[in-house]
């Protein structure tokens, strides 16, 4: 059977569907893509902004417009609150996600999908090659125990879990088998790892533990709380396997609004937290989460805010205007910020995000980084390839036609500063 899958959202979700796409390809199924007609569309949908939820209903339109005699299976946060308008939409089967890791097997119950082991000798297994990823995310943790005002995947997920280390070893071993040459880390509340099983320094033994049993060329860790590292943490650093780069989600730099949204940290310790990590690991870039327009917000806060984001001066920002969200404490608030006011506010943060993406880019210029490639594009006589450096900047370089980088590390010079990355020479005489 041809299945097209979809997900949008968090890394989390593409890992999960990846997993699917595994488990598929193991029965004898063929995954799909964009243009090849399918029997069979499975969508992992997001709701954690009013933005995002309204994607995931337009993509349901349309891989039905794009399949129309495919059977359609939904899942993921927006189905989970909201499993009635999917109904109505036309989707045949909603599974929340509760029961997502049994997604294949509920689709076979309902005669939609056979999951029968297809003969070894026969079997067409799912490699890095058959999608633009050459990473593979990896769900080590599910769902989440904070109770941050603003977001609605608590509601969705449900209370924080965490995957057997032994479990998680097999996937890594597996990963390793299929040739990918790096792996994300990923999970809800992902700094939590362990701490269901009484181990509060889970995530560290859980890293520690994986770069000692596999041979996993890049290990990479997605999104962590604040409040879930000290200093002692970045110790594991020390690996070289583990790659230089944290998503440290701030949110807002004012300790007022931090106390609305419930965040457990302030200015002083995030700051701190910061400054220890820099100094365990000089090379280390650190990304962070920006709200802009959170209820109660002041034109004061919002300057607080924006003066401890360019102190801070990540590499890279996520920004995000209020979206309110059926449910959660903030949606209640008082004080809402006006549209244009938000607005604004995203203007000067996103102009500020881009001055300090071009600052910290500017100092990898005349070095050497080893990059993962993952795309190319033809421009006529040369390819121009995408891929990512250890601590997570996009490059680009130019090769021949038959050049083939695909899933593939060179060592880059990087030559130049664009918006969005930097420009590579590939130091490697073969491409």
């Amino acid at each position: 059977m041809q299945v097209r899958l979809e997900s949008i959202g968090c890394r989390l979700n593409i890992g999960e569907i990846e997993a699917m796409a595994r488990g598929l390809a193991k029965a004898g199924h063929r995954v799909v893509g964009p243009g090849t007609p399918a029997e069979l569309c499975i969508l992992n949908t997001c709701t954690v902004t009013s933005i995002a939820s309204r994607k995931s209903r337009q993509l349901i339109r349309q891989l039905k417009r794009a399949n129309p005699s495919a059977a359609l299976i939904v899942t993921g946060c927006d189905a989970e609150l909201a499993p009635s308008e999917m109904v109505e939409i036309g989707v045949d089967l909603v599974v929340g996600n509760a029961q997502k890791e049994r997604l294949l097997e509920l689709a076979e119950a309902e005669g939609l999908l056979d999951m029968t082991p297809t003969d070894p000798d026969e079997l067409e297994l799912f490699e890095p090659g058959d999608s633009t990823r050459t990473r593979a995310f990896l769900k080590v943790q599910d769902g989440c125990d904070n109770r941050c005002t603003f977001c609605v995947i608590t509601i969705a997920r449900g209370a924080g879990r965490s995957v057997p280390a032994d479990a998680i070893m097999e996937e890594l071993h597996e990963l390793q088998r299929l040739g990918y040459r790096e792996v994300v880390l990923s999970g809800v509340h992902l700094g939590s790892y362990g701490h269901d099983f009484g181990d509060q320094r889970g995530l560290q033994h859980l890293v520690e533990r994986a770069l000692a049993e596999t041979a996993i060329e890049r290990l990479r860790l997605s999104s962590l709380e604040p409040w879930d590292l000290d200093a002692g943490f970045f110790e594991v650093f020390s690996y070289p396997r583990l790659l230089p780069h944290l998503h440290l989600p701030l949110q807002s730099g004012c300790d007022e609004t931090l106390k609305r949204m419930a965040r457990r940290t302030t200015r002083k310790e995030f700051s701190a937290l910061v400054r220890d990590a820099r100094r365990a690991v000089p090379d280390l870039a650190i990304s962070s989460d920006i709200i802009v327009g959170f209820p109660g917000e002041t034109d004061e806060e919002f300057e607080q805010s924006i003066a401890l984001v360019e102190e801070l001066a990540f590499s890279r920002l996520h920004i995000f205007r209020y979206s309110r969200r059926e449910g959660t404490p903030a949606e209640k608030m008082s004080a809402q910020v006006r549209g244009p006011v938000a607005q604004e506010r995203s203007r000067r943060m996103h102009a500020l995000a881009a001055d300090l993406e071009h600052r910290f880019n500017s100092k990898l210029v005349g070095n050497t980084a080893d990059v993962l490639w993952e795309t190319a594009e033809d421009h006529g006589q040369t390819l121009r390839w995408s891929g990512l450096t250890q601590n997570y900047v996009r490059v680009t370089a130019t090769t021949s036609l038959d050049a083939d980088l695909l899933n593939v590390v060179t060592p880059t010079e990087i030559v130049d500063v664009v918006p969005g990355g930097v420009v590579g020479r590939i130091l490697n005489s073969e491409f």
